[in-house]
């Protein structure tokens, strides 16, 4: 598994893709990104405590995965 900076760093520069091409998607896709940018926030914020911490949790972790197969998800269907 990717180390929480290199998860962090490739989950951002996809979402920053995906935001740049999210107002041609349908409604549909639209919601779940909404519903990503949530759980985001979410991810984010527990990264950054993880950084001072230096002790990577299976939340975090499992949340990063779930955001990588969802933004892959929405890159496929636009």
């Amino acid at each position: 598994m990717l180390d929480l900076a290199t998860l962090s760093e490739n989950l951002k520069r996809t979402r920053d893709e995906i935001k740049l091409k999210i107002h041609l998607g349908s409604k549909d896709l639209q919601e779940e990104w909404s519903e990503l940018e949530q759980s985001w926030a979410s991810f984010e914020s527990r990264a950054q405590l993880d950084k001072s911490a230096r002790d990577v949790s299976d939340a975090v972790k499992i949340l990063g995965s779930e955001l990588k197969d969802a933004y892959t998800r929405i890159l496929k269907a636009l």
